[in-house]
C-alpha cells in the first residue's frame, strides 16, 4: 500500500467534495500524485439522423471536463497542484474507475457518499457497490459532510483486527504507509458482548479479553516502524457501540482488510466489515484480498 498515487471519484456536488477533501490530505501528506476522475454514460448508440445523440454526447463531455475544472481549482486551492483529469465512459461509474485506476496506476480509489445518508457516516450507493466487489485497489469511503469541516492533516491510521493472516497482512501494509507518511498507527480489535446471563457472559468476556489483548500485542510486533503501536479493545453490544466507545483522531483513517471468503486481489466486503464501514466515524479503507502465500506476515 504505497498511497503514491491517489485516485478521486470526483462528482459535482457534496459527495464528490468530500472525496476529494480526503484526497488531498493523503496527498499532502505524503507527496503524492493526484488523478480526479469522472465517469460519463456512453452515447445512445448508432448515430441518429437529427444529430441529436451527438448534441446529447457534447453537452455530456463538456459538463464532464467542466465538472474536473472545477475540482481541479478545489485541489490546487487545498495545495495539490494540478491533478491530472480524466474522463472515461462507463455505463457503470464503480467499474469505469476500477478501469481507470488499472490504466493509470493508482493505488487507492477514494469516494464519497450519496446524499441520502447521515451526517459524517459512510453511505454505500451503487458506486461503492461495485467498487467493494470488484476493485483491484484498495478503496477508500468517506463520510458524507467530511469536506465541510476537514481536519488540516492525516494523523493516524487505525486497523481493524482479527486473528487470520488476510489481518497480519493489512496491518503490515498500513505499517508501512503509515510509516511512509510519518502517521501513528493503532491497531483495535471490536468483542461484541452478548445478552446471555451476567456471570456467564463476565467469565467468558475475561477470557476472550485476555485472548485479544496477546493477539493485538503479537500483531503490534510484526511492523518495523519507528515509535509503537497503540493497540485497544473496543467493547460493546453492537459494532457501532464498540466503534463508538474508542476515541476518534480528527485526521484519523480506519483501514479493514476485505473478507476471506472473496475473490483474491478484488476488495470484498464480509458482513462484519460491511458493519464497521456502515458505523465508522472516521473515513474508511478497504483493501484487496491478497494470495494467501502473500499474506502470512505475521503471527496466525
Amino acid at each position: 500500500m504505497k498511497l503514491a498515487h491517489v485516485l478521486t471519484g470526483y462528482t459535482a456536488d457534496r459527495g464528490g467534495r468530500d472525496a476529494l477533501a480526503l484526497s488531498v490530505l493523503v496527498a499532502r501528506s505524503g507527496d503524492c500524485s493526484l488523478t480526479v476522475a469522472h465517469i460519463r454514460p456512453p452515447g445512445w448508440g448508432p448515430p441518429s439522423p437529427g444529430r441529436v445523440d451527438a448534441e446529447w454526447t457534447r453537452f455530456v463531455q463538456d459538463r464532464a471536463m467542466a465538472t474536473l475544472t472545477e475540482a481541479a481549482e478545489l485541489a490546487e486551492a487545498a495545495g495539490v497542484a494540478e491533478p491530472d483529469r480524466v474522463v472515461a465512459i462507463e455505463r457503470g461509474s464503480g467499474r469505469g474507475l476500477a478501469t481507470v485506476a488499472r490504466k493509470s496506476g493508482a493505488d487507492v480509489i477514494v469516494i464519497g457518499s450519496p446524499p441520502r445518508g447521515g451526517r459524517g457516516r459512510v453511505t454505500l450507493g451503487s458506486t461503492a457497490d461495485q467498487l467493494l466487489h470488484s476493485s483491484p485497489v484498495p478503496v477508500a469511503l468517506v463520510p458524507r459532510g467530511y469536506a465541510e469541516d476537514a481536519p488540516e492533516a492525516l494523523d493516524r491510521f487505525t486497523v481493524a483486527y482479527r486473528r487470520e493472516p488476510g489481518c497480519d497482512a493489512a496491518v503490515k501494509l498500513a505499517a508501512a504507509a503509515a510509516g511512509r507518511l510519518g502517521l501513528r498507527l493503532r491497531l483495535i480489535t471490536l468483542m461484541i458482548r452478548g445478552a446471555g446471563p451476567a456471570a456467564i457472559e463476565e467469565e467468558l468476556l475475561a477470557r476472550v479479553r485476555r485472548q485479544y489483548t496477546t493477539d493485538l500485542r503479537n500483531a503490534a510486533r510484526g511492523p518495523r516502524r519507528r515509535g509503537a503501536v497503540e493497540v485497544e479493545i473496543a467493547e460493546g453490544r453492537t459494532v457501532a457501540a464498540a466503534l463508538g466507545s474508542l476515541e476518534w483522531l480528527p485526521g484519523e483513517l480506519l483501514i479493514c482488510g476485505s473478507s476471506r471468503t472473496g475473490p483474491l486481489r478484488r476488495v470484498f466486503l464480509g458482513d462484519t466489515s460491511m458493519k464497521i464501514v456502515r458505523a465508522a466515524p472516521r473515513p474508511v479503507m478497504i483493501l484487496p484480498r491478497a494470495p494467501a502465500g502473500r499474506m502470512r506476515t505475521g503471527k496466525s
